[in-house]
């Protein structure tokens, strides 16, 4: 199928774009990597009056560190995350995630501002943000405003962002050292959306204690689900075989996911217990690894 009719627009600066938008109340879509966008245009299950194309607004592609965090422009390329030697240092969770986005040339084209835009709660970037803490920076006509990724993901395919608003920037603050991670997710075939997916991030203490946890879902809601009650677990009773188990168990009951053509919600439950564990056992494998590794282990060694 082709494209119902619409205007087409290639602005050459934000403020440009933002009034674009704010011309067309509504009506108007933006244009990124066009991976999600242009199906939908093909198949006419999105039928904007125009399309504003940012691939000429200059100074949004770029990832700076500073100040102990990441922050990486909206229309970043997910193909020079892939490969970002700042990116693999300091997060390398979303690192890892960002080889699991689709294809390759899915990743040259796909951008991070339009992944989160489109706030699809199986892709990666949703649950990657939520999991590393990290934020948006929002632009319109009103200003500028930072979003939380508690306050920009609403439900399915559905943000808190104005019609008027375009997403900038995205800041992550850089994880700890020697922090351990993983990222695991089921799909039917390589590159397609996550059935289930699981984040995991943990900071651990002398001893085998865990500092601190986060897991976050992917697939499991209609937005990204962080399962601070699993984390609590592990907080409490370290990084043991048995509590690794608990906190999945405890996942799998903290989910309320949909039953589709994909899988059964009970199916979806067990897949998060599955993957939880998955995930939970291979960032305490880079954990242990990481800390034995590091100067600081072997002075306590020695």
């Amino acid at each position: 199928m082709k494209p119902a009719r619409f205007d087409y627009h290639a602005p050459a600066s934000v403020d440009e774009a933002i009034t674009l938008l704010a011309r067309y109340g509504g009506e108007a879509k933006l244009l990124a990597g066009g991976q999600s966008l242009v199906p939908l245009l093909n198949f006419r299950l999105s039928r904007p009056a125009a399309l504003v194309d940012l691939n000429r607004v200059a100074g949004l592609a770029y990832i700076h560190e500073s100040a102990g965090h990441v922050r990486i422009g909206a229309m970043t390329r997910q193909r020079a995350i892939e490969f970002s030697p700042v990116v693999r240092r300091r997060l390398p969770l979303l690192a890892e995630a960002t080889t699991l986005v689709g294809h390759l040339p899915i990743r040259s084209r796909g951008t991070i501002g339009g992944s989160l835009a489109h706030a699809d709660p199986s892709a990666e970037y949703p649950t990657a943000l939520t999991a590393l803490g990290g934020q948006v920076i929002v632009r319109g006509p009103r200003g500028e405003r930072t979003l939380e990724a508690g306050e920009l993901f609403q439900g399915y395919l559905t943000t808190t962002l104005a019609a008027d608003e375009m997403l900038v920037e995205v800041r992550l603050p850089v994880m700890p050292d020697g922090a351990g991670f993983a990222f695991e997710e089921f799909s039917r075939r390589h590159g397609d959306f996550a059935i289930v997916g699981i984040a995991a991030i943990i900071v651990g203490r002398d001893g085998g204690h865990c500092a601190s946890a986060r897991l976050v879902t992917a697939g499991a809601g209609p937005v990204p689900v962080r399962l601070r009650a699993a984390e609590e677990i592990l907080e409490r009773e370290g990084l043991s075989d048995a509590a690794v188990e608990a906190a999945g168990h405890r996942a799998a009951e903290l989910v309320d996911p949909p039953s589709d053509i994909h899988a059964s919600a009970d199916y979806r439950r067990n897949l998060t217990r599955v993957l939880t564990g998955r995930a939970l056992r291979r960032a305490i494998m880079r954990l242990n690894t990481l800390n034995t590794l590091s100067p600081e282990a072997g002075e306590r060694a020695g």
